[in-house]
């Protein structure tokens, strides 16, 4: 019997899977497919705070190796540079998810997790002590937790009852990989409909190809006739696109789930949002949400907090998921050129190169602005932990390094004092050090170093030490569970 079971072996799903192993938790994840290889390439990339969590994993260099680093955020046709945002990684990573996923299929892997590629999940059935999933052929796999992860039509989430509430599709758009007999423009193409264009795959050979049709699209899966029709009606030409590999439409429909958490049922990435793909923070929002939840599952399993914990999930990640829902509708606006988009288009072109509304919008599409509410109190609280230098007595480190094992770490950088966690020695990391630089956050700018900080395993901060220890036995419960008696 596994401890968790993972229904999808997405990034979101395999996120999740490592940040579970790490915890030494027994997890399992089932996968329709066949094998990990993705016959398309997918999402394209992720945004600054992505690759944070990733260096927080210390497996950042594996994917900064093979892809490239760009200045990725877009708010209409503004490129919003963040070079000057205090952050260890001021850009985006240009990735396809076709070359992501066998890096994180590879670290599970080493942790030691098992993928059952071909188990199909039909459903489950729930009692008082777990979840039994039922997949195609017969198969049953037992489990204290279920998570879902298997994208927006979720059947997990279906068959948990999990209503997905939001606004429908308004137009459509295909995606496809294919070759042609006559080369295509450079470039993206805007027009009334909404956005074109094609780019050059590795091979030389071979063209991904977006292109927004002028009618909503039927639900049937779409055939090459519907891409060629789709492309003559934006340039007049469908330049002789030949051979798909693959070819699939998605919508501009945006949903949420109205809970991310029933009981024993959990839902991560896509199968707890969808929304179109403008601003490009659907990969980033699922791995976030995997780091969210990953060490809460955890340590409720592990017996040392209260199930009352997975409540934070929801809590914490709803309202980051419904801001870059919105944020996506707004970009999708912006994506039609007829004259009253492009007066609005110009509107916002002209704000966007202002100072104040690039670097909000900036942080926004990073994830750099997410402030969780854990009460009044120092401006680190709640916020991601930034990434110094440190001097410690072991030698120089990154605080990120610190977070590799995914444990909560006591930072103490004051003289050392009476910062008193014996009863949570067992769970949370002492690290005293110095650091002499300036504390910057995104947006907030230089704010007051602190003599102590408590962060949770997912880099965000729980408690700010400012002279004592006032308020840590109280923050140390609350997130890692009652002391254990000496």
């Amino acid at each position: 019997m596994a401890d968790v079971v993972i229904v999808g072996s997405g990034p979101a799903g395999m996120m999740l899977a490592g940040e579970l192993a790490l915890a030494g938790v027994n997890v399992e994840i089932l996968e329709r497919r066949p094998t990990g290889e993705l016959a398309e390439s997918r999402a394209g990339g992720f945004h600054c705070r992505t690759i944070e969590i990733l260096d927080q994993r210390g497996i950042a260099d594996l994917f900064l190796a093979a892809g490239k680093t760009a200045q990725t955020a877009r708010f209409g046709s503004t490129l919003l540079d963040i070079s000057d945002f205090p952050t260890r990684h001021p850009y985006g990573l240009g990735l396809w998810q076709s070359h992501m996923q066998p890096i994180l299929e590879d670290w599970i892997n080493q942790l030691g997790v098992p993928v059952h590629h071909g188990r199909e999940a039909i459903g489950f059935d729930l009692d008082e002590t777990g979840v039994t999933v039922k997949t195609a052929g017969g198969g049953k796999f037992r489990t204290e937790y279920l998570v879902g992860a298997d994208g927006g039509r979720s059947l997990v989430r279906k068959a948990a009852g999990i209503d997905f509430p939001g606004w429908e599709a308004t137009r459509s758009n295909l995606i496809a990989e294919v070759e042609v007999s006559r080369e295509p423009p450079a470039g993206t193409l805007l027009d009334e409909a909404g956005v074109h264009g094609f780019s050059l795959l590795e091979d030389g050979r071979t063209y991904r190809v977006i292109t927004t049709e002028r009618q909503l699209g039927s639900r049937n899966d779409p055939e090459l006739g519907d891409l060629s029709d789709a492309l003559t009606a934006a340039y007049g030409s469908d330049f002789g696109v030949h051979s798909p590999t693959s070819i699939s439409r998605f919508t501009d429909a945006t949903r949420q789930a109205a809970t991310y958490r029933k009981g024993r049922v959990l839902l991560v990435g896509d199968a707890a949002h969808v929304h179109y793909p403008a601003g490009g923070q659907g990969i980033g929002l699922g791995l976030q949400d995997a780091v969210n939840l990953g060490w809460k599952l955890a340590q409720v399993l592990q017996g040392s907090s209260p199930d009352s914990l997975l409540d934070t999930y929801h809590a914490e990640r709803h309202p980051v998921g419904l801001r870059a829902l919105k944020h996506s509708m707004a970009q999708t606006a912006l994506q039609r050129i007829d004259a009253r988009t492009a007066a609005l288009a110009d509107t916002v072109s002209e704000l966007m190169h202002m100072d104040q509304p690039r670097r909000h919008l900036a942080a926004l599409i990073h994830g750099l602005d997410i402030a969780y509410d854990l009460g009044e109190g120092h401006p680190l609280l709640g916020r991601r932990m930034p990434d110094l230098d440190l001097d410690t007595a072991n030698g120089p480190t990154r605080f990120f390094e610190l977070l590799h094992a995914a444990k909560p770490v006591l930072l103490s950088l004051a003289e050392p004092g009476p910062l008193e966690i014996a009863p949570w020695k067992d769970r949370v990391h002492r690290v005293e050090a110095r650091f002499t630089g300036t504390w910057r956050l995104p947006l907030l700018g230089e704010v007051a170093a602190p003599a102590a900080v408590l962060v949770r395993p997912d880099g965000y901060v729980a408690w700010v030490g400012e002279g004592s220890d006032e308020g840590l036995a109280v923050a140390l419960t609350r997130w890692f569970g009652p002391g254990t008696p000496a």
